[in-house]
């Protein structure tokens, strides 16, 4: 398979990632279990001065989703974008490459370790295939 390929498979999968994330992410306060509904309600209550602004817990927590959501939705379009670049510029599309499989390794550690394997599957996946391509565009 050409690096090409690769590397719109890859910012297919981060797409995917993007949309699932935020849709989970989105509902993450109507879990109807009561236990989560408690915790939920602490998140959401009290609201703390930081750095010239009074925010909830959820509210931070809700910011660093969209975040992601938005770290996501970059990486798939650079991903999309530098795939056609390969021929023309080889060099800089192996490194934009190596950056973002380096990242998007350690980010799929990081779901591994700290949130749910899918997630940290689909990271992983994109991350190898990008590895791929950067050795493909190599030889």
């Amino acid at each position: 398979m050409q690096s090409k390929s690769l590397l719109r498979i890859s910012s297919a999968l981060i797409l995917i990632h993007a949309i699932l994330h935020t849709l989970v992410h989105s509902a993450w306060t109507k879990n109807p279990n009561l236990m989560y509904q408690e915790v939920i309600k602490k998140m959401t209550g009290e609201k703390f001065p930081f750095m010239g602004v009074s925010r909830s817990i959820s509210e931070y927590y809700d910011g660093y989703g969209y975040c992601v959501t938005i770290a996501l939705l970059v990486m798939a379009v650079i991903l999309w974008l530098i795939s056609s670049a390969a021929e023309q510029n080889n060099a800089l599309v192996k490194n934009i490459s190596l950056t973002l499989a380096i990242g998007l390794l350690a980010w799929g550690v990081d779901e591994l370790i700290f949130f749910f394997p899918f997630a940290a599957g689909i990271t992983l996946l994109a991350s190898a295939l990008i590895f791929i391509s950067v050795f493909r565009l190599s030889n």
